[in-house]
């Protein structure tokens, strides 16, 4: 049972939702609507930097993923969270795993030429933006006051110290 004492008290409101479902939409977009880059030499530097992106994305989501554990922390934004984490991944992004899903994301759609999942990862970051980060964050102000605003003072909300 999930407290409201957390970011979130809908099921809807997690990453694979806000990311899955406009990436899926892509997909049949794609089947409806087949748009692709063109196949020159552009194409041949897409498949390469898709890829990579591919790889850094999901390390950065191990990554986070591996600190929450660490520190014994959900995911999961419906469930209440213990400690503010600034360690690790943390201490470069207040949102490495939503990171780490666009970036992901990115790269597939560079990978395998789906312009549509590059227009509805907008739509994602977008809806992360509104319906997960400032949710979460004005959450994690109220419960852990100056030691949150002293962690948002010194990491950028996407990439980056201050």
């Amino acid at each position: 049972m999930k407290s409201h004492d957390s970011a979130h008290t809908s099921r809807w409101r997690i990453g694979e939702v806000v990311f899955g479902i406009p990436f899926l939409a892509s997909l049949a977009l794609h089947l409806i609507w087949p748009f692709s880059s063109p196949p020159d030499i552009l194409r041949q530097t897409l498949i390469p930097a898709g890829a990579l992106l591919g790889i850094v994305g999901l390390v950065l989501l191990v990554l986070a993923r591996r600190e929450f554990s660490r520190y014994g922390q959900p995911t999961d934004p419906g469930h209440p969270t213990s400690r503010v984490i600034k360690t690790g991944v943390f201490a470069l992004s207040r949102n490495p795993l939503y990171l780490g899903a666009g970036i992901f994301l990115f790269g597939i759609a560079l990978t395998f030429n789906l312009p549509w999942s590059v227009v509805m990862l907008i739509v994602s970051m977008a809806l992360c933006h509104y319906a997960l980060i400032l949710p979460e964050e004005h959450y994690l102000a109220g419960k852990f006051g100056s030691e949150y605003e002293m962690y948002t003072a010194s990491v950028n909300r996407w990439f980056g110290r201050k």
